[in-house]
């Protein structure tokens, strides 16, 4: 049942939530879709970059799904991009074009916070059903899901959180604030990077501290 609800789930709320969340932001930022495409992509681009390394590249993990390429399935972008953007929305409050540094830390600190935990639960669950699998050190030590997704999913999905909160308030100043869009591409390629790098570095780190190595090779069961 519970593998059923995601079968469904991963094919019908992007449908649902890709035009309502570009809505949303094109309704935060009073009509400009310029605004509301920078920030709604992000996400959507983080959530095709990362994993599709992650699974087919460093087959580190895998998704068991009807349509795949390799282990990836093809609309994996529009399934975490498409909530992470509402879910964003709901927390990050109005735009702020005056945002100094304390608001962009505060902004990254607390979108960290709540797509670490959201994201953290999510994948505990999606492990559960099989839909997806992680070979990491904990799956290598036959430890449960939980021990699975606490290994990886609070510092990807945080640090992104970070990086995507810091970057929004970083934009409102920059493009709404003192209107420097011939800069727009270039800070958007920056935060892009940043919202990638920065979540890959912090787990690498962590997987080193803890288990002595990177963590970006498959750790398969020793029998």
């Amino acid at each position: 049942m519970k593998r059923k609800v995601f079968e469904i789930y991963q094919y019908l709320f992007p449908v649902v939530l890709t035009p309502l969340g570009y809505w949303l932001w094109w309704q935060h930022y009073g009509g400009d879709h310029r605004m509301a495409a920078f920030v709604f992509s992000i996400p959507i681009i983080f959530a095709y970059v990362v994993p599709a390394v992650g699974t087919n590249v460093l087959k580190v993990w895998e998704f068991d799904t009807r349509f795949r390429l390799g282990r990836f399935r093809p609309h994996h972008g529009f399934v975490f991009g498409s909530a992470t953007a509402i879910l964003t929305w709901i927390v990050v409050g109005a735009p702020v074009p005056e945002a100094n540094l304390s608001s962009m830390l505060i902004a990254g600190f607390i979108l960290a916070s709540v797509l670490g935990f959201w994201n953290w639960i999510y994948d505990i669950a999606a492990l559960r059903t099989g839909i997806l699998k992680v070979y990491n050190q904990p799956h290598a030590d036959g430890k449960e899901a939980e021990a699975v997704a606490t290994d990886y999913a609070p510092w990807f999905f945080g640090g992104f959180g970070f990086a995507y909160g810091f970057g929004i308030r970083l934009t409102e100043r920059i493009l709404l604030g003192e209107g420097q869009w011939d800069w727009g591409w270039l800070l958007f390629a920056a935060i892009l990077f940043t919202a990638i790098a920065l979540p890959v570095g912090i787990y690498v780190l962590h997987s080193r501290k803890a288990h002595g190595h990177n963590g970006c090779r498959p750790m398969r069961i020793k029998l």
